[in-house]
């Protein structure tokens, strides 16, 4: 992998975590609610349906997007979390911790009490530890 795409992954991480919750959830609670009331029919297009400006199948049609961009958002989130363990020093850790969080270069420097810079080189070489590792795909 990319320095760069795992530069990105360990950026993004953070609101990928939060948005795969608030989007199970959403979904959890949508579909509880249209199946308790409804039956599971009430959430599929309906037969005579499918036509662009039929509503329930727009609504479908949107919740399978969103479904697919969950799945995308949990295979990276998998990518960075399978190289986590390549990070065994004390203060890389704590700053791979800190970004995986979503804080700042500068918000880390001012916890660990060093610059903002130094916080820059040490993640520099997380990024470089973890974008190495061969990706072995697992089997489902």
């Amino acid at each position: 992998m990319m320095k760069e795409e795992m530069e990105q992954l360990v950026k993004d991480y953070h609101w990928m975590m939060n948005s795969v919750k608030v989007i199970r959830e959403g979904m959890n609670e949508v579909g509880e609610g249209m199946t308790a009331r409804y039956g599971l029919e009430a959430a599929m297009p309906k037969a005579n349906g499918g036509r662009p400006s039929d509503p329930i199948y727009r609504e479908f049609n949107r919740r399978e997007r969103r479904l697919k961009k969950v799945y995308d958002y949990e295979r990276k989130i998998q990518l960075v979390q399978e190289r986590i363990p390549l990070i065994t020093e004390d203060r890389d850790i704590e700053v791979l911790h800190w970004l995986l969080e979503g804080k700042s270069l500068r918000w880390i420097g001012r916890h660990m009490q060093v610059s903002d810079r130094q916080i820059g080189r040490v993640k520099d070489a997380i990024i470089e530890k973890m974008s190495h590792m061969p990706h072995v795909p697992q089997m489902s």
